[in-house]
């Protein structure tokens, strides 16, 4: 019996990004509120923003509701939000004169139209604060630890929303004393 085409069009790409992670990630332990439970991957990501457009001192005003992560107009950063569930990590990042990680977020809305735009391509997650860094890892802190040498930000520093590892996030957690 001939395969349908389309229905194997569909069975290949079923679950990319949306029922099985495409990265590596740490199971949870726990039912979360968030509605995350045992099995589920969590990934980690970084947030860059320019502190005079949008500043960790922004984000942590906006408290528990969070706020969009508007403005992104790379295709390869949508794409990583689009990745995104509820729940994930991620770092805030200060570019241009800091160039510094200053804190840790949470994916607190998956991927939805970008409110910034008419333009239907574009789309955003929202995110909300969850600690400051009591010590702020700068760019020049990660290039010079050889367990960050791979990671997305030494390697590809102008993109604005970039995957971490699970093994970069405790390093700079560590680094940075971030507990969460």
């Amino acid at each position: 019996q001939p395969r349908d085409p389309r229905r194997h069009r569909h069975e290949r790409g079923a679950g990319l990004g949306r029922q099985r992670s495409l990265r590596q990630g740490r199971a949870l332990r726990e039912r979360r509120a968030d509605g995350m439970e045992e099995g589920d991957l969590m990934k980690y990501w970084l947030f860059k923003s320019e502190p005079s457009a949008w500043s960790w001192e922004d984000q942590v005003a906006k408290g528990d509701a969070g706020e969009e992560w508007t403005g992104v107009r790379n295709y390869q950063a949508r794409n990583f939000m689009r990745e995104m569930t509820l729940g994930d990590r991620g770092f805030f990042y200060h570019s241009l004169k800091e160039k510094a990680i200053v804190g840790a977020v949470e994916v607190s809305a998956e991927s939805h139209p970008d409110s910034s735009t008419d333009n239907d391509r574009w789309e955003c997650v929202d995110i909300r604060a969850l600690a400051p860094a009591r010590t702020p890892v700068t760019l020049d802190d990660i290039k010079a630890d050889p367990r960050l040498s791979d990671m997305v930000l030494v390697k590809n520093s102008r993109l604005s929303v970039q995957p971490v590892t699970e093994d970069e996030w405790h390093a700079i957690c560590a680094m940075a004393g971030i507990e969460l």
